[in-house]
């Protein structure tokens, strides 16, 4: 890397931290403590970023700061600092995590010991970005307000482990309404998102994910999630968007012109610069069938030209992806949408 890039990146990595630090206004005590007390986490987020992009960027600094990077969803059995050694092992440029089980049940303690031995790792396999799934029993629109008020404090518990962690991003389904109709239930979730957001002051951003369309889910349609946006009104939210779900909504995306039209059409609704991140999923059912059925890259009816019209868009080059297909080659996805865009 020329000495110029350099000068210019390592002051702007370290601002970036310390921006990222004095704006964390967590109420967790804990947390706080940790902060004030542990510099060692500090040095640790500044040698993951370090890390990421001086080695690897070196061989070609303009091509990868101003490429996608792709990753997948890793496990966190053993332990949440075991997720950056599976990421490494399936190519991973960034990775997907839950924090905490799926199902359900109380999270694992996120001790300094924990944190430092992540970031650690995180350094280790020069990964900087990393995100948060939230649970699936997630419902901003549930006819109980005991559900509702339990999905809002676990996102906000989720924010907190992941300002905790550095993740980049958490995102979230919103939920679905079997007895209350759509209107309703898009204000509950805007009622519930405006409580999330309202002073939380935490550094990761919360993203909201686009649905197929199944049942009474909401959030399928740009229609739907724009609403959303602004009625909640607030710029830190953005939107992850799943192209299976994408594309089992409606929204066609193989060829040049359709893919075209579905942009222009998500630029008018939501915005383009609402779209923080990818989901990247071929379909196993076919165009508008609404149903959430990932299938591996370039087996499903989205097909290779599908995603490489995305990667391959200047509106997205700096938007990462990442691969939620069946585990077992997960690892052959990867390649695949690194062969497409490298290419």
């Amino acid at each position: 890397m020329s000495g110029l890039l350099k000068s210019f990146l390592i002051p702007l990595l370290h601002n970036t931290i310390y921006i990222i630090t004095k704006n964390n206004k967590s109420k967790n005590k804990a947390f706080k403590k940790r902060k004030i007390k542990n510099k060692k986490h500090y040095s640790n987020a500044i040698a993951v970023l370090e890390c990421s992009y001086l080695n690897i960027y070196s061989s070609n600094p303009v091509k990868y700061l101003s490429a996608m990077k792709f990753g997948a969803h890793v496990s966190i059995a053993g332990g949440i600092d075991e997720a950056p050694l599976r990421a490494h092992g399936l190519g991973c440029e960034c990775f997907q995590i839950f924090s905490r089980s799926p199902r359900g049940g109380k999270p694992a303690e996120l001790n300094d010991r924990i944190i430092e031995s992540f970031l650690s790792e995180c350094a280790k396999y020069n990964i900087a970005e990393y995100y948060i799934h939230t649970p699936y029993y997630i419902n901003l629109c549930s006819e109980k307000k005991i559900l509702r008020d339990s999905s809002i404090a676990i996102i906000k518990e989720e924010l907190e482990r992941g300002s905790a962690l550095g993740a980049k991003y958490i995102m979230t389904h919103l939920g679905s309404s079997r007895e209350t109709n759509r209107k309703q239930a898009v204000k509950m979730i805007i009622e519930g998102l405006k409580r999330i957001v309202d002073n939380t002051g935490f550094s990761t951003q919360l993203l909201l994910e686009n649905t197929a369309g199944q049942g009474t889910t909401i959030g399928n349609s740009f229609e739907e999630l724009a609403e959303i946006l602004e009625g909640v009104r607030d710029s830190n939210i953005g939107i992850c968007i799943d192209t299976a779900h994408l594309f089992a909504s409606g929204y066609d995306i193989r060829t040049k012109e359709k893919f075209k039209e579905t942009i222009c059409l998500l630029s008018s609704t939501i915005g383009i610069k609402k779209i923080k991140l990818f989901h990247g999923n071929d379909s196993k059912v076919d165009l508008g069938e609404k149903k959430d059925r990932h299938e591996h890259i370039g087996k499903g009816k989205i097909g290779t030209r599908g995603f490489k019209n995305i990667i391959k868009s200047r509106d997205f080059r700096n938007i990462n992806m990442i691969v939620e297909t069946p585990p077992e080659k997960v690892g052959d996805d990867i390649k695949a949408l690194k062969n497409l865009r490298d290419k």
